[in-house]
């Protein structure tokens, strides 16, 4: 099993950028689907959830901002982040929830992306 996360980078506060996570090696349609970040001198945070039929749940810090979406024909989840802020920097995870509903906990998280850089500069 494999998680492929791509689409960081660098941009402005007030920007947008979409993140993208492509699995491999077995079907994810019946299983949640969340996104972390990790940013410097901080604990790894929960950001977004999508549930198997695609109930959604968000941070506070991100809710109005942020979209999770998801493809389970293509296996992939995505994540829509509009209006950036500096303190969204960090390193943002995809992983797959060992249950159908949207989880917040990392522990209930059975696999996981290698993680996308996201900065935004002020």
């Amino acid at each position: 099993v494999q998680l492929q996360a791509s689409g960081g980078g660098l941009v402005q506060a007030g920007g947008s950028l979409r993140l993208s996570c492509a699995a491999s090696g077995r079907t994810f349609s019946n299983y949640g689907m969340g996104w972390f970040r990790l940013a410097p001198g901080k604990e790894r945070e929960f950001v977004a959830a999508i549930s198997w039929s695609g109930g959604t749940y968000y941070a506070d810090s991100v809710k109005g901002r942020f979209t999770i979406s998801r493809d389970n024909a293509k296996n992939t989840v995505s994540l829509q982040m509009n209006s950036l802020k500096p303190e969204d920097t960090a390193v943002y995870y995809c992983a797959v929830s060992s249950r159908p509903r949207p989880l917040q906990e990392p522990k209930d998280y059975i696999y996981w992306g290698q993680g996308t850089q996201v900065t935004v500069s002020s």
